[in-house]
């Protein structure tokens, strides 16, 4: 499984408009949308936002990954956006967010799904790789440092 398989430039976005949780749940989702998996966009936005109401999905070191397991998606969908800024999303360190990752995962996919999270936040340990995407000029660039972190 590789992250760069599943995110495309469409589905990259390098500066959210968004700065509250709701808003950029819902502006990813629209990326995640043009994976053309998301089946019912009302579902998969209310299955988020009761998944963000258990506790915010906001981890350390810049990194949320606002994700569902939900029947309103085919396989596996991800989008990722981008905040140079930073963004309050709740974060375990109580740090801004810069890369945000969302995950939407058809019921059957529950291990594909956990090893799609166990990726993104591998990755994530990297100051480097962290370093490299909040400064990435494109969204092919952004796919590209995926990438060269794949090996």
């Amino acid at each position: 499984m590789r992250i760069s398989n599943l995110l495309s430039a469409e589905t990259i976005v390098l500066s959210l408009k968004h700065s509250d949780k709701e808003g950029i749940v819902e502006e990813l989702l629209d990326l995640a949308m043009k994976t053309g998996k998301v089946k019912d966009r009302k579902k998969a936005l209310k299955d988020l936002l009761d998944r963000e109401d258990l506790g915010s999905t906001g981890l350390e070191n810049g990194l949320a990954i606002p994700h569902a397991r939900t029947n309103s998606v085919n396989g596996i969908a991800l989008a990722l956006g981008i905040s140079k800024e930073g963004i309050d999303f709740q974060s375990a360190d109580g740090k801004p967010s810069h890369l945000f990752f969302l995950l939407l995962a058809a019921e059957n996919e529950t291990s594909v799904s956990v090893q799609v999270l166990a990726l993104i936040a591998r990755m994530n340990l990297s100051a480097q790789f962290r370093s490299k995407m909040i400064s990435a000029e494109s969204p092919e660039s952004a796919l590209e440092i995926i990438r060269s972190m794949e090996g």
